[in-house]
């Protein structure tokens, strides 16, 4: 989460450093990248995390992130055996399966926020306040979402971008506040549902994740 905050939230949407690219993968057609690939994702993510930790050159941590996770893997697989009843390959499916219910949704909310937004080059960038409000994005219309991922990551993401230390419920609290004073400053306070994103990224998903815009469609950069 320090690292989240730390490395993506200062750099939202500069080019380079924050600008959400490491969710593309231009490879994958659109149907297969928004509703099948992220179905392997709770399978990836483990061998994903532990490959860039080796090619980072940290092999203690690589070594020490791989037996953590496929220790808690091999121990929630134990578990399901014996309170379920499930053999062991029933008991793999079962666990990555439930894990995989929510991947979709995921995937969505965090190319929704950000990808498609202004951007800005290393040079340019605007002052904080500018920089948060248009590069960030809030997705209401599907309240489940608020209960499984947290008001930050859904209906109040710019919030957290602002305030990245304020617990879920605050930044429900704060929002009304937030938003008064970004449009009284004649600044953008970016609102969506869910459904109208998924819309045009389905239906714009070559120019938004594929080919990226031109650089002179970006703002803020001369």
């Amino acid at each position: 989460m320090d690292i989240h905050i730390k490395v993506h939230h200062p750099h939202t949407n500069v080019i380079g450093l924050g600008d959400s690219s490491s969710w593309r993968v231009p490879q994958l057609p659109r149907y297969v990248y928004m509703f099948f690939a992220p179905l392997f994702l709770p399978c990836l993510s483990p061998l994903i995390s532990v490959k860039r930790l080796f090619q980072a050159g940290k092999i203690k941590s690589a070594v020490k992130c791989a037996f953590i996770m496929f220790s808690g893997l091999a121990t929630f697989i134990y578990l399901l055996q014996v309170f379920s009843g499930l053999s062991l390959g029933k008991a793999i499916v079962t666990l990555f399966a439930s894990r995989s219910l929510t991947t979709p949704s995921y995937i969505h909310v965090n190319i929704f926020q950000h990808i498609g937004l202004p951007m800005y080059s290393q040079k340019n960038r605007p002052p904080r306040s500018i920089l948060m409000s248009t590069g960030c994005l809030n997705l209401n219309g599907v309240p489940f979402l608020d209960v499984i991922f947290g008001h930050s990551l859904i209906s109040c993401h710019l919030e957290h971008h602002l305030f990245p230390h304020l617990s879920d419920n605050m930044c429900r609290i704060v929002k009304p506040i937030v938003r008064e004073h970004i449009l009284q400053n004649g600044l953008t306070y970016n609102e969506d549902t869910y459904w109208n994103r998924l819309e045009l990224f389905v239906k714009e998903y070559d120019t938004l994740m594929v080919n990226a815009p031109p650089i002179t469609h970006y703002i803020g950069i001369a």
